[in-house]
């Protein structure tokens, strides 16, 4: 990961610099949040099989898996100033495909397709793909921005804000639902159709991304190729080199790898997070199976708030990690999921609605170190070339444990006896193995020490 072109070094970015990098962030997590916490809701309101689940959880990270190699790729061989620059026209791009389908996903059951008919699964299915795949697109210009733009020294500030901001998106997008709910918005409708409460929880998230995301477009100014190079101390041309990603995968530092391997336990156990709560806590709580019923539609509602509260202990527990030197980080990640271990296990345990909050509190201090470590070690262990490219390979650790998850589900589910709550006490375990596995980490960094810059603006 060496070159020999001299280095200026990334200068310090004013704060204000950073949060505006991070801003759509905002908007962008809360599609990605409407999508997780609602769509078991949507497929079982329009007639799935809970046994059948897995199909549709496939295609959001199959999406991801392809498109964002191919976003860091191209977006690294892009200079377009009139569109942004290199990150930005691909944020442009996937944040109005996603507006677009955000409307149509929850109103799959309300085209006269049929109650669990092929033509109504297979349309949400589509909506959902193309979700996830615009979402996916918006999503890699952030973490790649910082990449580019962020000095080590800033950089676990940068993410720390990007977490903030993801979390807070997710919690007023988990909310919606009860908040509208509480207002007297419907949260029943006519068998097979989506209540207006989740409709017009998709619509609020939609707009917000479209004013979130511009915020960051008219606002950050990439660097030029010139300027990126003279400070990651690349070659312009090293960008533009034509290598392939098996190739780049065969040169990874070793960071890369032994972090995936932590991200395939994690992401398997969330997977089943996001397939399963809805019918676990209808289950538990509420004692229905009927998707029809108001007590199901209550427990669509309720796992909102119980995504918020992930979400929120997720942000107070990042404040506490940042503040762990850095000799204490391997505890502090293994630790962080070991707790978040114990929540996924106790939701099979817990049948009151209130407990639950504590199970997902532990469950939000796992998803806090998901999100502050993995980046951080990996881009320190990266030099600037090719990283687009290497931040979307690196995103495959997030996706295949999703469709491994998945596809293993079809057997695994039935021989848990078909209960939605016994998946939880096999992601609790399978969440342990990810904090043994924390212990296999060797953080490396990719960039000497430097002299301090003075702040810069954007120009």
């Amino acid at each position: 990961m060496k070159n020999d072109q001299p280095k200026a070094g990334l200068p310090n970015l004013k704060p204000s610099i950073i949060w505006m990098i991070n801003f759509g962030f905002l908007g962008v997590q809360m599609a990605f949040t409407l999508q997780s916490s609602q769509m078991s809701r949507i497929f079982q309101t329009i007639g799935a099989n809970p046994n059948d689940l897995g199909w549709f959880f496939i295609l959001p990270p199959l999406a991801g898996l392809i498109v964002q190699p191919l976003v860091g790729y191209f977006s690294d061989r892009t200079w377009a100033p009139k569109l942004g620059g290199r990150r930005l026209p691909y944020l442009l791009l996937g944040t109005i495909v996603a507006v677009i389908v955000m409307c149509l996903l929850p109103n799959s059951g309300s085209l006269g397709l049929g109650y669990a008919s092929m033509a109504a699964m297979c349309f949400a299915a589509i909506t959902v793909a193309f979700l996830d795949l615009s979402s996916n697109v918006a999503m890699q210009p952030f973490k790649m921005m910082i990449g580019d733009m962020v000095n080590d020294k800033q950089k676990s500030y940068a993410y720390g804000i990007q977490s903030f901001l993801s979390n807070t998106g997710a919690v007023l997008a988990a909310v919606f639902p009860f908040v509208l709910t509480y207002f007297g918005v419907a949260n029943t409708a006519h068998k097979g159709d989506v209540p207006m409460s989740v409709k017009l929880s998709f619509y609020i998230g939609a707009a917000i991304l479209i004013v979130t995301s511009l915020f960051t477009v008219f606002r950050v100014h990439e660097y030029d190729p010139q300027t990126y190079a003279k400070y990651h101390g690349i070659s312009e041309e090293d960008n533009e080199e034509k290598v392939g990603m098996f190739t780049l995968l065969k040169k990874a530092p070793k960071a890369f790898w032994t972090v995936t391997l932590v991200q395939f336990f994690c992401w398997f156990a969330f997977q089943y997070l996001w397939t399963y709560s809805n019918g676990a806590i209808a289950a538990n709580v509420w004692h229905t199976t009927n998707t029809a019923s108001a007590g199901f539609q209550a427990a669509g509602n309720w796992y909102g708030v119980l995504a918020a509260v992930q979400s929120i202990a997720a942000v107070i527990w990042s404040y506490v990690l940042a503040k762990l030197p850095n000799n204490m980080h391997k505890l502090g990640y293994a630790g962080s999921l070991a707790l978040g271990a114990i929540g996924f296990g106790s939701v099979f345990f817990v049948h009151s609605k209130m407990l639950l909050i504590v199970s997902f509190t532990l469950v939000g201090i796992a998803w806090a170190a998901m999100n502050t470590y993995p980046l951080t070690i990996v881009t320190n262990a990266l030099s600037g070339k090719h990283m687009g490219t290497y931040l979307g390979l690196f995103n495959g650790s997030i996706c295949l444990p999703q469709i491994v998850a998945s596809l293993a589900s079809f057997v695994i589910f039935p021989l848990l006896g078909g209960k939605q709550t016994n998946m939880f006490l096999l992601s609790g375990i399978v969440m342990l193995l990810g904090a043994v596995a924390v212990f296999a980490i060797k953080e490396t960094s990719a960039e000497a020490p430097e002299e301090p810059h003075t702040p810069i603006e954007e120009e």
